[in-house]
């Protein structure tokens, strides 16, 4: 599970046999974990964030869109 980064407390990162679906990022914090496609910015799934974390989320997913979309590709080529 390589981490692209952290930021206020959150982990980005990808699961390296998800690389056959379209490109996107898992965020966690504690036992919470969601999940964001990268084009367009989408959640895809979530257990158990409040939908304000989403949005701060989301926002730093779209705040971080090119380095999130660099990373998937050097990792998953």
């Amino acid at each position: 599970m390589p981490t692209a980064f952290i930021e206020r407390g959150y982990r980005f990162f990808f699961y390296s046999f998800d690389c056959k679906e379209p490109r996107h990022i898992h965020v966690q914090r504690e036992k919470f974990v969601c999940k964001f496609w990268l084009q367009p910015v989408v959640l895809s799934k979530n257990h158990g964030f409040t939908p304000k974390e989403l949005n701060v989320i989301r926002q730093i997913v779209s705040s971080r869109g090119g380095k999130l979309l660099e990373a998937w590709d050097e990792h998953c080529g």
